[in-house]
């Protein structure tokens, strides 16, 4: 077997980069899943979960008003870090920890579309009162699915892992969290009821097609280089 061409330390180019690993508050919380017996999958499906209560509290913010609409909003805004900060935890779990599974692989990404789809077409129900608002929500989780998609691509075609973009996984889930955040003082701006997250959904759809088109570049430029 031939030594790496890696060293020992260098980051892994196929997982996402993410900063927080490394912290101490990270650490900690990892060896204390891992203590109580929780193993990357079931973190994995936590993920969803959070996401879809996210979703289902979007949803409901449509059909309420006032405090129950407020509370319902800021649960949905809370899940999202949530979910994010499960989708760090498994990985840990696997690599870190030791615990990848043979369904590891599927468990990182299936329940990552799911949760894309859901929160964001979640957050076009929130915008219903929106011309379009549920198609808009629709289409930015498809884009989202897509980006995923082309970054999966090219790694099946040799290319490797592409995690860029101006709007990968972490700058959407952080740009809804804002959004729906925002969307709690339109009556104090006399917007709209929806307009914020109506706008939030068009700036996601942009910028996520836009990420698709800057992957789909660089894995053509690393497939030309490699003939």
């Amino acid at each position: 077997m031939g030594s790496s061409t890696n060293p020992p330390n260098a980051p892994d180019p196929l997982r996402r980069p993410i900063p927080q690993r490394t912290t101490g508050w990270a650490t900690r919380i990892a060896a204390a899943l891992q203590r109580a017996g929780l193993k990357p999958n079931h973190i994995s499906v936590a993920s969803v979960g959070f996401a879809l209560l996210g979703c289902l509290c979007l949803v409901l913010s449509a059909h309420f008003d006032d405090a129950a609409r407020l509370l319902l909003l800021i649960i949905a805004a809370v899940t999202i870090p949530l979910r994010l900060v499960c989708n760090m935890f498994d990985g840990m779990l696997a690599v870190e920890g030791g615990l990848k599974t043979p369904t590891g692989e599927l468990f990182n990404e299936v329940p990552d579309r799911i949760s894309d789809l859901a929160l964001l077409a979640g957050a076009g129900y929130a915008a219903s009162t929106m011309e379009g608002g549920v198609t808009l929500g629709w289409l930015v989780g498809s884009l989202a699915v897509l980006t995923a998609y082309v970054r999966t691509l090219g790694v099946s075609a040799g290319a490797g892992q592409f995690f860029g973009g101006v709007m990968a996984k972490q700058q959407r889930m952080w740009t809804l969290m804002v959004g729906i955040l925002a969307t709690m003082i339109e009556p104090l701006l006399n917007l709209p009821r929806g307009w914020m997250l109506f706008v939030t959904l068009i700036l996601i759809a942009a910028a996520s097609a836009l990420t698709v088109v800057t992957r789909l570049r660089w894995i053509a430029r690393e497939l030309t280089k490699r003939d």
